[in-house]
Parts: C-alpha cells; sequence; structure tokens
C-alpha cells in the first residue's frame, strides 16, 4: 500500500544535467538562450511556411511539420527545466511526468518519420522533376504526416499505460526529463521486461525510416551522377545538404543512445546525447 501511494502523492525527483552545482547558474543561461532562439526560429518557419503562397510546396509542408515537431519537442522538456532551475529543485508531478513522456514519444518518433518523408519527397524532386507535382500531391503529403502521427501517437499510448498503471518503487529518476526506458526501470515488477519492449519499438522505427532515407539518397546519388552538368549536381546536392546533415546527426544519436544496453542509472553522456536531440538539432 504505502509504494501505491508513493505513485500517487509523491512528486518524480529528477536528476541535475550536471552534477557539478556551480554550473547550474550557467547552463540555465545557456539553456534559456537557445530555447528562446529554438521557439523563436521554428515559430517563425511556421508562420512564414504557411502565410507565404509561394511556400505552398511539399518540400515547406514537410519543413513546417518538422517546424512543429521540434517546437513540441524542445517545449514539452525545457520550461520545466528552466522553471526548475529557477526555484532550486528538480521535481515534477506524476501527472505531468506522464504528459511531458506521452507527447515527446509522439513527437521525437514522428520526427524520424517526417525526416524520411522528406527524403523521398528529395528523391522525387531530383530523380522525377517532371512528375513532381503529381506523385507528391497534397493528398499524398497528408498521408505520409498523418499516418506516423497516428502511428506515434498509438505507440505513446501503449508506452504510457503500461509504465503509468504500474507500481512506482523508487521516486528518483536519473534523467533530466521522463525518459520512457528510464522509467520503466523503476517499476517494481516487469520493468525490464518493459524496457526490453520499447527498446525493440526504438530500435524497429530508427532502422525502418533510416531504411528509407538511405534508399532514398543511394537512388539520388545515382541520379546524380548520371547528370552531365556540375550545375545540376551542385543544385541537387544543395538542396539535400541541410536535411542529410540533420539525419546524421539525429540518426546518430539516437543510435547512440538506444543501442547500447540500458541501466536504472543514466550516465552523463546520456544526458549531453538527450540534450543534442532535444534541443540542439531543434535549434
Amino acid at each position: 500500500m504505502g509504494r501505491q501511494n508513493l505513485t500517487v502523492r509523491t512528486d518524480l525527483i529528477l536528476s541535475a544535467v550536471s552534477g557539478l552545482p556551480e554550473l547550474q547558474l550557467p547552463l540555465a543561461w545557456i539553456f534559456l538562450i537557445i530555447y528562446m532562439i529554438t521557439a523563436t526560429g521554428n515559430l517563425d518557419m511556421i508562420i512564414l511556411t504557411k502565410l507565404d503562397s509561394h511556400l505552398h510546396k511539399p518540400m515547406y509542408f514537410f519543413i513546417r511539420h518538422l517546424a512543429y515537431i521540434d517546437l513540441v519537442d524542445a517545449t514539452v522538456i525545457y520550461p520545466k527545466m528552466l522553471l526548475n532551475f529557477a526555484m532550486g529543485r528538480n521535481t515534477i508531478s506524476y501527472h505531468a511526468c506522464a504528459l511531458q513522456m506521452a507527447f515527446f514519444i509522439v513527437f521525437i518518433v514522428s520526427e524520424l518519420f517526417v525526416l524520411s518523408a522528406m527524403a523521398y519527397d528529395r528523391y522525387v524532386a531530383v530523380c522525377n522533376p517532371l512528375l513532381y507535382s503529381i506523385i507528391m500531391s497534397q493528398r499524398r503529403c497528408h498521408v505520409l504526416v498523418g499516418i506516423p502521427y497516428l502511428y506515434c501517437t498509438t505507440l505513446s499510448l501503449l508506452f504510457m499505460s503500461l509504465i503509468f498503471t504500474s507500481t512506482f518503487c523508487t521516486n528518483l529518476l536519473s534523467h533530466f526529463y521522463c525518459d520512457c526506458i528510464l522509467m520503466s526501470l523503476m517499476l517494481c515488477s516487469n520493468g525490464q521486461e518493459i524496457a526490453t519492449l520499447i527498446n525493440r519499438f526504438a530500435i524497429f522505427n530508427l532502422s525502418s525510416s533510416l531504411l528509407v532515407v538511405l534508399l532514398s539518397y543511394l537512388m539520388i546519388l545515382l541520379a546524380v551522377c548520371r547528370m552531365h552538368s556540375a550545375e545540376g549536381r551542385k543544385k541537387a546536392f544543395s538542396t539535400c545538404a541541410s536535411h542529410l546533415t540533420v539525419v546524421v546527426v539525429l540518426y546518430g544519436t539516437l543510435f547512440f543512445m538506444y543501442m547500447q544496453p540500458k541501466s536504472a542509472q543514466s550516465s552523463d553522456i546520456d544526458k549531453l546525447s538527450s540534450v543534442f536531440y532535444t534541443l540542439m538539432i531543434p535549434m
């Protein structure tokens, strides 16, 4: 009964980003500045691609959704972290933790599939430019983002129900936000099984979306190699460069996070990696 009360009445105690007290204030200011840049930049992108009729094209449709995702990813974590910095404590209620985890799962996984949709869009633009407007119709664009949102919402509700209908043995979370795998390892029973299930879904999501990206870029590379014009090759590479950079950094970081064995303790390297893909990449 005491354990059940723990899950209802006691707030979760989060881990600090750094174990060095003298770094807390500088980190707070750094995170605040980066978050403001992230929020402002992504909001500007959303507004610009929505209002400017010249940007009502498939590529900018995906960019707008990527901006939505990046904005939410950062917002579900960093305002709460900054509030904790200001109040001098690292706590979060169980309900807030459940919502944070649910939204984060939906949008971080959606980002993978939106990036793969963008890779497919670039493949069509480079390899089938004359049929681009027909293939990348408005309906197809909505399907390419709608299905991932639906799938990710289902996945999020599944993980949230598995974790938050169970009993927690501790309220100490060794991370600065509600990470689903580390949350599952705090459970009194079935925690390891739930963590394994989450990890398998994570590897599936990473691998399947990355496969689409790699196949798209392989076809783009073959098409570029067949181009006789240096200007055409340059244009093709430039239209893919920023997307490819984000793909390499995001997938590299996430594979590092989820392919390594997990324990109940999150290392400083894990926290640094999390800051990178939850704040730096959205910026």
